[in-house]
Formats: structure tokens, C-alpha cells, sequence
């Protein structure tokens, strides 16, 4: 009789963790959804403002073309079809949108996160939210203002000796959205390594241990995200080496205070 006794609370011990775990997960569902609906909503919104100026956002995005482009020889756009000039403006508002929702974007990705760190990390949500906000447009702008130039101007250059190049709308849209976008993202990584290193999942010491791997990735990155000239993919791999080694030193102090905060916590229940 005894095991039976004891089989049926450990299963009912096991039934109760079970639906803990799953009641768990469908809150952390619920409040995904609630975060991805809001960062939604500033989208729509930040994409509404960003209409009415589609046309001077994507003048400004030609700058860096019309100035690479040898004295005499127009960077004129094309398209292939008549809707082709309206859904690039779409996009264009999109991207800006991007970029004037971002910092509520983070929030939302700050909050959802947030239950997981120590009460005075939770405090940290405006230094976090801005330092992302930052470092994706210090990113964006470092593309914008270096990389771009440079990068046109030898396509361009390059292009102009061999053809007459036809510039299209839509690639040329394609190619200084990912720019743009791959290196605001690129410079957010001493942004998500403090994150990763407040709850726990990533210290100095993986970071130490990788750099090898972290060096590799940084060229594959830049080869995939710039154009096809060494010069501009060192323009890129050397900022994220830099970032790389930025990173070990923020996750270095996270993980220190993390760890005497743990053993404090141990102490105090011994």
C-alpha cells in the first residue's frame, strides 16, 4: 500500500509543476504578444509621420550617390514600371519609421525581458533604451556618412569605365536599406552583450574564449553587408572588432556584480 501512497502525491507533485510550467509559458506568450503589439502600434504611428516626408527621406537617402557620382555624369534613378517609384516611397517611410519607432521598440523588448534581472537592473530601462537607441543610429549614421560614400563612389567610379550604368530604384533602395539597417543592428552589440550578461547568460569569459571565432564573423559580416571592395568590408569589420572588445569589458563588469551579488544573496541564507 505505502507505494502506492507515495507514487500518487509524487504524480500529483508532478501534474501540479507541469501545469506551473505551462501556466509559465502562456503568460510569457501573453506578454510577448502585448509587447510585439505595441511596438506594432509605435510602427504605425512612427510610419504615419514618416509618409508625408517619403519624398524628401529618400532624396536624402540619393545624397550619398549624387556625391560620389563623377563631376558631369548624373546619378539619375529608373524603374522598370509605373507602381515601382510609389512602393519604393512606401518603403522608404517604412525604414524611416524604423528609426523614429526604435527607442519604444527597445522599451518593449526591455519590459518583455525584464522580469527575469534583479530589482536595481530593472531600474536601468532608460540607460538601456537609450544606449540602444544610440549605438543603432550611431550605426546607421556611421554607414550613412563613411561607408556609403566611399563604397558608391568606387562602385560607381568602377562601373563608369567598363558601361553605362542604368541605376534602378528598387536595387538601389535594397542596397542602402540593408546597409543601413545591418549596421545600426551590427552596432548594438556591447548593447545586447550587457543585456545577455544581466541575466545571465553570457560572460566576459565566453567572449574571451571566442574571440577567435568573433574575428572570423566579423569579416563574414562585412563581407555580406557592404559592397564588394576590401577597403569598405575593413570599414565595417574593424568598428565591430572594436565593438567586440567593448563588449568583453561592459559584460567583465555586469558579470562581476552579478556574481557578488549572488554570493552576497548565498551568504545572507547560510
Amino acid at each position: 500500500m505505502s507505494p502506492n501512497h507515495d507514487v500518487e502525491p509524487r504524480s500529483e507533485a508532478s501534474a501540479e509543476s507541469l501545469q506551473e510550467m505551462r501556466m509559465s509559458f502562456m503568460a510569457h506568450l501573453v506578454e510577448l504578444r502585448r509587447r510585439f503589439l505595441y511596438s506594432f502600434i509605435a510602427m504605425v504611428i512612427a510610419f504615419l509621420i514618416c509618409w508625408g516626408f517619403a519624398a524628401e527621406i529618400f532624396d536624402f537617402l540619393l545624397q550619398p550617390l549624387i556625391k560620389a557620382a563623377p563631376e558631369g555624369e548624373l546619378a539619375n534613378m529608373h524603374n522598370t514600371d509605373l507602381a515601382e517609384p510609389f512602393f519604393t516611397l512606401l518603403k522608404t517611410a517604412l525604414l524611416a519609421a524604423v528609426f523614429l519607432a526604435s527607442p519604444a521598440i527597445i522599451y518593449n523588448v526591455w519590459k518583455f525581458v525584464a522580469p527575469g534581472l534583479y530589482p536595481d537592473e530593472k531600474r536601468a530601462a532608460v540607460p538601456f533604451v537609450a544606449g540602444a537607441t544610440l549605438f543603432f543610429l550611431l550605426g546607421a549614421s556611421f554607414c550613412y556618412y563613411v561607408v556609403i560614400p566611399f563604397g558608391y563612389a568606387f562602385l560607381l567610379g568602377f562601373s563608369l569605365e567598363v558601361s553605362n550604368p542604368t541605376l534602378m530604384i528598387k536595387d538601389y533602395f535594397a542596397l542602402t536599406t540593408k546597409l543601413l539597417l545591418g549596421f545600426g543592428m551590427v552596432f548594438e552589440l556591447p548593447v545586447v552583450t550587457s543585456l545577455l550578461s544581466a541575466v545571465g547568460v553570457l560572460t566576459h569569459r565566453h567572449l574571451l574564449q571566442h574571440w577567435r571565432i568573433a574575428v572570423v564573423a566579423a569579416f563574414i559580416i562585412a563581407a555580406i553587408l557592404t559592397p564588394p571592395d576590401v577597403v569598405t568590408q575593413l570599414m565595417l569589420a574593424a568598428p565591430l572588432m572594436l565593438l567586440y572588445g567593448i563588449s568583453i569589458a561592459v559584460a567583465y563588469v555586469i558579470t562581476k556584480r552579478r556574481e557578488r551579488r549572488i554570493a552576497k544573496e548565498l551568504a545572507e541564507l547560510s
